[in-house]
């Protein structure tokens, strides 16, 4: 490799590497991942903040019933349950990450009329994260 071609080869690693670390910054800086988007989204009672989330198809279990829905069906779905059902706060219990594109959330959502939901929240990386399924069970 010639002394020109070296330089040119050094130019754009170092273009790669600025790149990289940018995305990284720029990413870190957003603060939250999906799961925990998802999650702020229940407990802010912000359903339009889970529309990027919603795949194509999802299911979603309420009080042990589960249906697949569409995402457009899905979005009046959840709308309409969270209406009905105000969250006053969300507890994790617990969360992880099985593997590298998956995560999940175990946890409790309270409502402000009192009632509690077992809430289990499962994303996978297609592209992008998207909600694979969501169950929110009263708590008996």
């Amino acid at each position: 490799m010639c002394a020109f071609e070296m330089k040119n080869y050094l130019k754009r690693l170092l273009l790669a590497i600025s790149c990289t670390l940018v995305f990284f910054t720029v990413h870190a800086q957003s603060g939250r991942s999906p799961i925990e988007d998802m999650v702020n989204a229940i407990k802010n009672n912000r359903v339009a903040d889970m529309e990027k989330y919603i795949d194509n198809f999802v299911p979603i279990t309420i009080n042990n019933s589960q249906t697949v829905y569409s995402h457009n069906q899905a979005m009046v779905v959840l709308k309409d349950f969270f209406e009905k059902n105000v969250a006053k706060d969300v507890t994790v219990m617990d969360n992880g990450a099985p593997d590298n594109t998956s995560k999940f959330v175990i946890g409790v959502m309270t409502t402000t009329a009192g009632v509690k939901y077992n809430l289990f929240i499962l994303i996978r990386l297609k592209g992008n994260f998207m909600l694979q399924e969501l169950r929110l069970n009263k708590d008996q």
